[in-house]
Formats: C-alpha cells, sequence, structure tokens
C-alpha cells in the first residue's frame, strides 16, 4: 500500500511530495529525492521528527504513513555508508 509523504530540503528549505510503496527502502526516498534537486545521493540522509533514519529501513519498518513530513539533510558523518 502506497502513502503520499513531504521530503523537505533542509539545505534550500524547498520540499516535494512523493507516493512511496510500502517495500521501498529509505535509500530509494533519498534517491529520488536527490534526483529531483539535482543533488548527490550518498551525501544526505533522512530524518523523521528527532530519528535519523536507517537507509535499509523499509516505509513499512519506519512506520511512514500519509502525510508524514521526512527532512532531507547532508549527512553529518559524510555520506552514506
Amino acid at each position: 500500500m502506497a502513502v503520499e509523504i513531504l521530503v523537505k530540503n533542509v539545505a534550500n528549505n524547498d520540499s516535494v511530495r512523493m507516493r512511496v510503496e510500502s517495500n521501498e527502502k529509505v535509500s530509494d526516498i533519498i534517491d529520488s529525492a536527490a534526483e529531483y534537486w539535482k543533488k548527490d545521493a550518498g551525501a544526505y540522509v533522512l530524518k523523521k521528527g528527532k530519528t535519523l533514519l536507517c537507509s535499509s529501513d523499509t516505509a513499512v519498518e519506519i512506520n511512514l504513513m500519509n502525510d508524514d513530513i521526512l527532512e532531507m539533510m547532508p549527512d553529518p558523518e559524510g555520506g552514506r555508508k
């Protein structure tokens, strides 16, 4: 089952609405958002509230719901592992 979310880019204060399938991984969301903003996906992470999301977790595992807001920000550790 798909959900509609909002991904906010904290670096440029822009946002994009996305449709995410339950089996999609956090890394897939980062990839799509980075492509939209023409950024290097490996340089970003996502937060849900105060929680930094693991790139291998799925939408189901992070309990992603309609109208959730995820924040995309530069990776404080300097790149995806």
